[in-house]
């Protein structure tokens, strides 16, 4: 794509290590990009270290949130935000190292010839993760498997948290519909987007295990993901979605 202004939207709850690293590798790939951290009252004080951030950095805005609630509402409050402001792509993206910010530059190019791209650890029988133990990386990969499985989604990564949106697929998927708050989240916004015929791409991206900071996946999340997706389903099959 080579015009256009572009907003990363970072949820952030306890990350005050990692902030710092990641906010000028992002910045540095694209002078069009601008960041959102949209954070849930961190109790370690990475909204303050934001909002210092922000002051230095007039690409770097935040979205202060009263309390945690959930990585799919997080990113639905950060949609929103950069909706009101016109930003052409809009993407999602983990604030510790796990989503490498060089495919940046890759992602704002396919997004010219799809409405959706996916940063995949699944791509051609390949698994690209680094440094995750096994027991994450069955959940993970069987995630995705079952997620396909049950809703249909020709989507490899189904549960990936890395994706690029143009603005005009978060206009017409029915945000305001959405139930889903964590990995199900990625799924059910990935399936409504099929479903309302636009274009999705998979592109490969070495994901690392974050190195700082604790990870937000529990076995509540999977849980949700494992029942959730039958709902999806089934709105699908009576065209509810």
């Amino acid at each position: 794509m080579s015009a256009g202004r572009f907003l990363v939207i970072v949820p952030t709850y306890n990350e005050r290590d990692n902030l710092p690293r990641k906010v000028p590798r992002i910045l540095e790939q694209d002078e069009r990009i601008d960041i959102l951290v949209v954070d849930d009252a961190s109790p370690d004080g990475t909204g303050q270290l934001a909002i210092e951030i922000a002051q230095e950095q007039p690409r770097v805005h935040v979205l202060e949130r009263d309390a945690k609630d959930g990585l799919g509402k997080a990113y639905l409050a950060g949609f929103a935000w950069g909706l009101e402001r016109d930003y052409d792509l809009l993407f999602e993206m983990d604030a510790d190292i796990s989503h490498p910010p060089d495919a940046l530059p890759r992602m704002i190019d396919m997004a010219g010839q799809y409405h959706v791209v996916v940063g995949s650890r699944y791509v051609d029988g390949r698994v690209t993760v680094s440094n995750w133990p096994m027991s994450r990386l069955l959940v993970s990969y069987f995630g995705s498997w079952y997620a396909r499985a049950i809703t249909r989604i020709p989507v490899r990564d189904a549960t990936g948290g890395f994706n690029c949106w143009r603005k005009e697929v978060l206009q017409n998927v029915g945000m305001d519909r959405i139930r889903s708050n964590g990995y199900s989240f990625q799924i059910e916004l990935k399936l409504r987007a099929f479903r309302a015929g636009f274009s999705i791409v998979e592109i490969p991206i070495l994901f690392t295990e974050r190195d700082t900071g604790e990870s937000k996946m529990s076995w509540q999340i999977v849980r949700e993901a494992i029942w959730r997706v039958w709902w999806l389903r089934l709105q699908d099959l009576f065209g509810r979605l």
